[in-house]
């Protein structure tokens, strides 16, 4: 029978000297990824995404912006054409399911929209072919960095060579950044509340393209800024004028009473990219 040999004090110590260095407790607060991800933490996280984002945009001299909202599902139009072929595909072979159906609805819906991505392309371009001609970074064109309307711009901005922002947004679902963000321009937030504190910070204009909820939910928090005088005064532009009378009767609210007049001369309606420009231009009397 083997005997176990006795553990000698000196290899008791060094077994508790390894046990410090590894625990938990004794990582630099900085580096310990799992007590800033407690929930208690959560205060400097916020802090942490407020600071990170304003020195990024601090640094690379960001000064003023001109923000592009719209919705993720409007698509150039060869991508809308392969998304109706594919749901029209599942409806033959489907022919009584009613969600093949709406499908095939919402598909042709989409591509009758298609055009907005092109010409959320060519007004990026436009404010990037004036903002950006000398070393000041005035009027960059930003977005919230995924698909649809959000590519299309920074897609705009990226084909002239010009700089554009991307705010990505973590979300349950994996989104990736669209490809034409400026790199280190792009930044990811976990917290809607800061990724738009800082979409609201610089902006000189306001351009919303058709979308959704989280469309709408951006819209409408600038408004009430603007409302309230909580924010500096800017452009808030509409484009495509059919799209938005028909989803938001903007005038029932103040015929309502529930808002002034006033407040709702703070929306411009534009149905082409140089009629958004140049509201942008006639609003902040931009020089040639």
């Amino acid at each position: 029978m083997t005997e176990t040999k006795e553990e000698q004090p000196e290899d008791a110590v060094e077994r508790n000297r390894q046990a410090i260095l590894a625990s938990p407790s004794y990582r630099l607060a900085e580096l310990d990824a799992d007590f800033i991800g407690r929930p208690e933490q959560r205060p400097v996280r916020m802090q942490l995404e407020l600071d990170k984002a304003e020195t990024v945009l601090r640094e690379a001299g960001i000064r003023s912006t001109v923000v592009v909202f719209g919705g993720t599902q409007i698509v150039p139009r060869d991508v809308a054409e392969t998304r109706l072929a594919d749901a029209e595909a599942r409806l033959k072979k489907n022919p009584q399911l009613p969600q093949a159906r709406r499908d095939v609805q919402r598909a042709k819906s989409c591509l009758a929209k298609s055009h907005f991505y092109d010409e959320a392309r060519q007004f990026a371009r436009l404010v990037s072919e004036y903002c950006q001609r000398g070393e000041k970074c005035d009027l960059v064109v930003m977005t919230g960095g995924g698909p649809g309307i959000m590519e299309a711009a920074n897609r705009g901005a990226f084909e002239i060579g010009a700089k554009s922002v991307g705010l990505n947004i973590v979300l349950p679902h994996e989104q990736e950044p669209n490809p034409y963000i400026t790199p280190e321009l792009c930044l990811q937030f976990h917290y809607f509340a800061m990724r738009k504190f800082h979409f609201i910070l610089r902006a000189a204009a306001l351009v919303i393209f058709p979308g959704g909820f989280g469309t709408l939910d951006e819209l409408f928090e600038v408004l009430t800024l603007r409302q309230t005088g909580r924010m500096q005064e800017i452009p808030i532009i509409m484009y495509g004028s059919e799209y938005w009378n028909r989803i938001i009767n903007f005038q029932a609210l103040a015929d309502e009473g529930v808002v002034a007049d006033d407040h709702v001369k703070l929306i411009h309606f534009a149905d082409t990219p140089e009629q958004a420009w140049k509201l942008v231009v006639e609003f902040h009397r931009l020089g040639p």
